[in-house]
């Protein structure tokens, strides 16, 4: 980027034309007052155009996280490179919005984790017996997921071990009645939804098929109301799907855990005084300190665990 804000490389974003910055002149100074590059400002006017509201009065300091910890300045990164060898993409709405997110979740929720394998073999084969028994075509249809069976089960372990099933607010925990889960949903732009599935413990795993399947198709199309994707207890993301084997998810608040899920992988494993093959997934579940101690997590993951390993359980 040049000194007079116009860019080089090519940037696109809605406040530019062509190869020029469109912002008012009263922005163009105070930026450059205020040691902004134009190409980090989101323009707020007419068309885009950067105007002298887009321009914050105190740029120079990067904004302290809830710790109190600042982090560099833009003045200080931009520094350590030389200007014509990078672009500059501001960042989107979305994008914001779960960076503070995520700071704030890192800096105060006190994090733990707690790791398990799970055998899904008994799970799979549940799985393919259910898929069966769904007919061939109509609004009916359905098939359910892994993932579905994994809602299922940490809604039953939430149900079993209900000291789990709680929040933390300054008041006191918030003990809920019902186990609400939210799911990561991955948005083909960037930036993730995690709609939330009510009652969960209460559905059959066809109706969290069904609806979950209508969740993901509306956070995708950002057509989820604020109600769908806010509250809930815990959440799972699961990239398996990528090839990840094993995972440290952050916690959603003011959600008191997140299950992050790996890949299923053949492994050979003891079975009584023998070895066997079996189709393992490493699940880690990330706990807020402050409601879910140690001895209490592992209760929660142990009492999940039982329920993937012998979904049966989960159709009673």
């Amino acid at each position: 980027m040049s000194t007079d804000g116009r860019i080089q490389g090519g940037n696109k974003g809605s406040n530019k034309a062509g190869n020029r910055i469109v912002a008012s002149p009263y922005a163009r100074r105070l930026a450059n007052e205020r040691q902004i590059p134009l190409a980090a400002l989101s323009g707020s006017g007419p068309h885009g155009r950067i105007v002298a509201r887009d321009a914050p009065e105190h740029a120079e300091a990067a904004a302290p996280g809830p710790s109190g910890i600042s982090g560099m300045t833009d003045k200080e990164i931009f520094a350590l490179y030389e200007p014509d060898s990078y672009e500059l993409e501001p960042h989107s709405t979305m994008s914001r919005m779960i960076a503070e997110k995520l700071t704030m979740a890192q800096a105060t929720v006190p994090h733990f984790y707690l790791s398990v394998d799970c055998q899904i073999d008994e799970l799979l084969k549940t799985r393919k017996e259910v898929n069966a028994r769904s007919p061939a075509e109509g609004p009916e249809k359905f098939r359910v997921s892994v993932n579905d069976f994994l809602i299922k089960a940490m809604a039953m372990a939430l149900a079993k071990v209900p000291e789990a099933n709680a929040t933390w607010a300054e008041a006191g925990l918030l003990r809920h009645v019902h186990a609400d889960i939210g799911v990561a949903v991955a948005l083909e732009e960037g930036g993730l939804h995690t709609p939330v599935v009510r009652q969960a413990e209460l559905k059959g795993l066809k109706e969290i098929s069904m609806e979950m399947k209508d969740l993901a198709h509306r956070a995708r199309s950002k057509r989820l109301a604020p109600h769908e994707y806010q509250g809930g207890v815990t959440s799972i993301s699961n990239l398996g799907m990528y090839g990840i084997r094993r995972f440290s998810a952050v916690i959603n608040p003011p959600q008191s855990s997140i299950l992050a899920v790996g890949r299923a992988e053949r492994r050979v494993v003891p079975v009584c005084n023998d070895v066997a093959t079996r189709t393992v997934m490493a699940v880690t579940l990330s706990c807020d300190h402050r409601v879910i101690d140690g001895a209490l997590g592992a209760k929660l993951l142990g009492a999940f665990k039982t329920y993937v390993e012998d979904p049966v359980l989960m159709l009673l």
